[in-house]
């Protein structure tokens, strides 16, 4: 054989294991990866599907679990049986990590939900009377803005040094009201035996089957800013949080189609929050 016909050959060679090569790279880079993220409403389950649908072309197989009880959702995402989750608000995240000496960071906002006051036998707050119970959730970061809620609505007058998320020791003037703290997931339940209860928006929806719309009084109606503590967030463990899949379904979930699935559940307070 020549010497020019076996360079010849060497080249043809060297350009299909090229082209072999480049598919075989194609075919990695293309791969399906597959996620879970933990939800506490139907109305966010749905939203979280639209980013699913949105995402699967780019190989990113996004699977939604909708939790009846939110309070598993931390849990479930540090010890990684969730790879994400998307129910909660910054402040409620930095409480949590400090309770639990847990590991989870903000990676993206989502929306501020609406905190409500809801009652079954009232139509508005100036009915409340003294002597009547109000229920709120009996957790320190739902249940200090519920305080900040009723302070708002002139229901309660909060300590002058009162912090930004109150507890009931930092109430002045109770103003003859029975305050009663239960389980976020039994707020909705209780109201038949209270006059008001201040319910999370995702129970709202998924027990009343109602939106902040129902309510007698809103917070977000009634409040210049609440601040980025109260913006919801999308949670990922530490160790994940520059995934650039992750950084995809944020920016998916940012999206106009998104929007009109949060609008249509009534969590339309700052929207698109980046």
């Amino acid at each position: 054989m020549k010497k020019t016909t076996f360079i010849k050959l060497a080249v043809v060679g060297l350009a299909l294991f090229t082209t072999v090569a480049a598919a075989q790279s194609a075919n990695a880079t293309t791969k399906t990866r597959t996620y879970t993220i933990g939800v506490a409403s139907d109305y966010e389950k749905q939203e979280w599907e639209q980013v699913a649908k949105d995402v699967k072309a780019k190989g990113i197989i996004l699977k939604v679990k909708e939790f009846t009880d939110y309070t598993q959702e931390n849990p479930a995402t540090e010890d990684g049986s969730l790879d994400l989750n998307g129910f909660q608000t910054k402040v409620y995240l930095d409480n949590w990590n400090k309770t639990n000496k847990g590991n989870l960071v903000n990676i993206g906002w989502t929306y501020i939900s609406p905190l409500g006051l809801y009652s079954n036998t009232v139509k508005n707050v100036k009915n409340i009377k003294r002597d009547n119970t109000i229920a709120i959730p009996n957790d320190v970061t739902n249940g200090g803005r519920a305080i900040n809620l009723l302070a708002s609505a002139g229901l309660i007058s909060l300590k002058s040094n009162a912090p930004k998320i109150p507890t009931l020791n930092d109430i002045k003037d109770k103003k003859g009201l029975t305050i009663k703290t239960l389980d976020p997931s039994q707020l909705a339940a209780s109201l038949p035996d209270v006059t008001a209860a201040v319910i999370n928006t995702n129970y709202v929806q998924t027990q009343l089957h109602k939106s902040p719309k129902d309510a007698i009084y809103v917070d977000t109606d009634h409040a210049k800013s609440l601040g980025d503590e109260f913006k919801n967030v999308v949670v990922v463990k530490n160790s994940n949080k520059n995934k650039t899949d992750f950084k995809t379904l944020v920016k998916a979930y940012q999206t106009d189609a998104v929007k009109k699935i949060i609008e249509k559940g009534g969590d339309t307070s700052a929207w698109n929050l980046k």
